[in-house]
């Protein structure tokens, strides 16, 4: 690996040590997205309501929202490679004492506390490695880089995390699955950790001088508000598909039949779409169509519509197996129109790449903490079409806030 690190490659313009830490970033991710796609319903079945199931998943939200907004800031700090091994090892913590003492005996007491302390743990280790990629990465290519790495990320967590539970519950069982999430985990943190290296991020000042830095995330959004407009735009980018694992495989179950296999390989399938359009979307937005009009259109819009057709298809369709892969993967390939917004969001402070990676890295940890509290807080009066319709309405006006995120050279 050293012969190949030590060399700059490839014909886009991307350093070794980025790509092998792409690889890491998926490895680590498929660890941590195991039990994404099937905990929830699990934990419901075992005796929990859906409101219980609900809280826990904004108990961990809440810490991984703290954790998205330290990663930036403290990366310019610290070091990415500090902060990394610190992700890895909260994440540790956290799952072993999750299965040993909340999950294996279903003591909801143990599993608030432990499941949140696990939030900390992809947030250290994946955003650092964001930063790192903004700061390496040429200015020509880098909704591209970006793209990849959010192709990585997606790829572990939703595809490899989705597909693999799926072939191997029947095998190993539920207990036995979250303790394999431990080697994935384990091989991912230690390839990145090898590969990224401080140089060139790491600020050199004292005490005072980083304590300024990990308060420049709040102030970078008084003093440059398109940055905040942009943290806001990426909250509502994964609120709503954040959402849905915790309450939409049950409803498939109960109104039409469908298994948590098949709810796995729906959505599995909008991830492997959502991939493979990964690198095609952010280079139309580099070549064509611009950062903003990407997210505006592709991105906000049209997940917005693919929230209905997601809700309405298994009706129309009368709960047609078919019918829903379709709709994951076109879902998936909207969603890959919110890649160009860390470029965006970035160009916007050129100075203060951490500071503003600070405030997006946030904005995606606050969705896994106000997903599932809409959840919880309306789908017992509501109902899950209400609750649909929610997540739709966020993204429209996520359109309308990219209105306001032009560049200055658009400006001009």
């Amino acid at each position: 690996m050293n012969a190949v690190l030590g060399k700059e490659r490839d014909d886009a313009g991307l350093p070794a040590a980025i790509i092998w830490g792409y690889v890491a970033t998926l490895i680590f991710m498929v660890g941590d997205g195991l039990e994404h796609g099937w905990l929830s319903p699990y934990l419901i079945e075992q005796g929990l309501t859906i409101q219980q199931s609900a809280t826990l998943f904004t108990a961990y939200g809440a810490v991984l929202a703290i954790a998205s907004y330290f990663s930036g800031v403290l990366t310019e700090a610290f070091g990415p490679r500090r902060v990394m091994l610190a992700g890895l090892l909260l994440w540790l913590a956290g799952q072993i004492l999750f299965i040993e003492f909340g999950l294996k005996d279903q003591n909801y007491a143990w599993m608030l506390p432990t499941y949140a302390l696990r939030g900390f743990g992809y947030p250290l280790f994946c955003y650092s490695f964001l930063v790192w990629v903004t700061y390496r990465s040429p200015e020509r290519i880098m909704a591209t880089a970006v793209g990849l790495f959010w192709a990585a990320w997606s790829g572990g967590l939703y595809v490899v995390g989705s597909y693999f539970p799926a072939f191997m519950i029947p095998k190993i069982g539920y207990i036995g699955l979250m303790w394999s999430a431990i080697i994935w985990v384990v091989v991912g943190g230690i390839v990145g950790i090898l590969v990224v290296k401080d140089e060139g991020i790491r600020s050199k000042g004292n005490s005072k001088e980083k304590l300024k830095s990990l308060l420049s995330g709040l102030t970078i959004c008084v003093e440059k508000p398109k940055v905040a407009i942009g943290g806001i735009v990426r909250i509502i980018n994964s609120t709503g598909i954040g959402a849905l694992p915790i309450f939409f495989p049950l409803y498939l179950s109960s109104e039409y039949g469908f298994t948590t296999e098949q709810w796995l390989q729906v959505w599995g399938t909008m991830w492997v779409a959502n991939i493979a359009f990964n690198l095609i979307i952010p280079y139309i937005s580099d070549k064509w169509l611009g950062w903003r009009n990407t997210v505006m259109w592709i991105g906000s819009f049209g997940c917005g519509v693919m929230t209905l057709v997601m809700l309405y298809i298994p009706q129309l369709f009368e709960g047609s197996f078919l019918a829903m892969i379709l709709v994951g993967i076109f879902f998936g390939i909207v969603l890959c129109g919110f890649v160009p917004l860390t470029a965006l969001v970035t160009s916007m402070a050129p100075d203060q790449k951490g500071s503003a990676m600070a405030v997006v890295s946030f904005g995606a940890g606050m969705s896994y903490f106000i997903a599932p509290a809409i959840v919880g807080a309306f789908i017992g009066t509501i109902g899950v079409h209400g609750v649909m319709w929610i997540f739709a309405g966020l993204y429209f006006l996520g359109a309308v806030l990219m209105k306001f995120m032009k560049l200055p050279d658009e400006e001009k």
